[in-house]
């Protein structure tokens, strides 16, 4: 099966290898104007047929190298050979145009650059090796043109033929090569961001690990505990006492209920959510559970656009996700926390806001995506966790100052996930 890497490099390989054959066209296209305005324009005395054999095999190459590139991906190996085979046909032209002394010999330069843009070392010395070979090749045997050796009129149209050739190479070599070279960085950008992804992952799953053993090795003190307060309960005769350990009781329930979640989220058991629920509800449903852990904050929930048909399958960690960001707002500013709730096209957003100290640019740009935290007592780990489950989701989350002072928390999700999302 092709890793992500694999497959981001024969993305990368198929864009630059129609470039190519796109450079190749336009080639072809310049080499016949250039013959047929040197010979009836010019009136010099080419030999038209095997100039015309030699583009029309270019020709049939390129097409039969786009008809192959609709069927299978190329690999590095085809993007040589097609380099290697304008290099051979251009040499060919060469010879029967004047060899060396044909101004437009600089294009062989072409297939060169675009070798060490985006080859191998090893691949760019083989284009090397053949160009120069080719190029010394062209100085002693070619087929001369007429006047081409002359002075005077001639002599001058050859030094404006050198100029010319120079433009195209320069002007092809920024526009083509320019490209695949963009091509390229933009896969080691996604390679990088592939890396980290994966960097990520594994540290989600070591945490995961830890969660699911930690879960295993206190459930059963909670267990203990629970049986040894009903024992009290029932020995209990204040008011008082019975009101405390009813109230210690749920508590037991809740670090039970939550031991629950962390195993499901680690993979020990499966979520108890499977069921697609209307978006409208769910999140009714998220506010409401949170108020009761937070009763001091003041929440304001806005999502008029949402609708009641619309249904999907939230599994426990977005809840646990999204939870944390209300967690971080209230302790930001606990006496306003604004929840905004919108549907745009096939996205789901939800903005959590608050006015608190707001974050500082360096902050912002890598807090989620490393360990790093603006509380006293914390450790970035909640926010850190919440980048990773939103991500896995096909989500983005985005921090950045709100206009007034505070933090504006935006999570889009994509809807098709989230339908699918188990």
């Amino acid at each position: 099966m092709p890793t992500q890497t694999s497959r981001m490099h024969e993305a990368s390989t198929l864009i630059n290898l129609r470039r190519l054959l796109m450079l190749r066209n336009i080639a072809i296209a310049g080499q016949t104007a250039a013959v047929l305005v040197a010979a009836f324009a010019l009136h010099i005395a080419v030999p038209l047929t095997n100039v015309g054999i030699i583009i029309a095999v270019l020709a049939l190459l390129n097409a039969l190298a786009w008809w192959q590139l609709k069927r299978q991906q190329p690999g590095s190996h085809e993007f040589i050979a097609h380099l290697l085979a304008d290099v051979l046909g251009l040499t060919a032209l060469l010879y029967f145009t004047g060899g060396a002394t044909n101004p437009f010999v600089w294009l062989l330069l072409l297939s060169l650059t675009i070798a060490a843009t985006v080859l191998s070392r090893r691949q760019t010395w083989i284009i090397a090796a053949v160009t120069i070979g080719c190029y010394s090749g062209l100085m002693v045997l070619y087929q001369p043109l007429p006047g081409a050796s002359g002075h005077g009129g001639h002599f001058q149209m050859h030094v404006y033929g050198m100029w010319l050739g120079f433009v195209l190479a320069a002007t092809l070599i920024a526009h083509f090569v320019a490209g695949m070279g963009q091509t390229l960085r933009e896969q080691e950008r996604a390679l990088a961001a592939a890396r980290e992804r994966a960097l990520r992952d594994e540290r989600l799953l070591s945490l995961a690990t830890l969660a699911a053993g930690a879960a295993h090795e206190l459930g059963t003190p909670l267990g203990t505990m629970a049986v040894l307060v009903k024992e009290m309960q029932a020995q209990a005769r204040a008011p008082d006492d019975q009101e405390s350990l009813r109230i210690l009781v749920e508590q037991i329930d809740r670090c039970r209920e939550a031991l629950t979640t962390i195993s499901a989220s680690a993979g020990e058991v499966r979520a108890e959510s499977g069921c697609a629920v209307a978006i409208d509800r769910y999140l009714q449903d998220l506010l409401s559970e949170w108020q009761v852990l937070r009763p001091g904050v003041c929440l304001q929930y806005i999502g008029p656009d949402l609708s009641a048909d619309l249904r999907i399958v939230a599994d426990r960690t977005l809840t646990q996700a999204l939870a944390n960001l209300l967690h971080n707002a209230a302790d930001a500013s606990p006496h306003h926390v604004t929840v905004t709730a919108v549907v745009e096209e096939d996205t789901f957003a939800l903005t959590v806001a608050d006015r608190g100290a707001g974050l500082s640019p360096k902050v912002a740009s890598v807090l989620g995506r490393a360990l790093v935290t603006t509380k006293k007592a914390g450790n970035g780990l909640g926010l850190y966790l919440t980048q990773g489950v939103i991500e896995r989701l096909g989500g983005d989350l985005t921090l950045s100052p709100r206009r007034g002072g505070g933090t504006l928390a935006r999570v889009a999700l994509p809807l098709e996930r989230l339908r699918a999302a188990a």
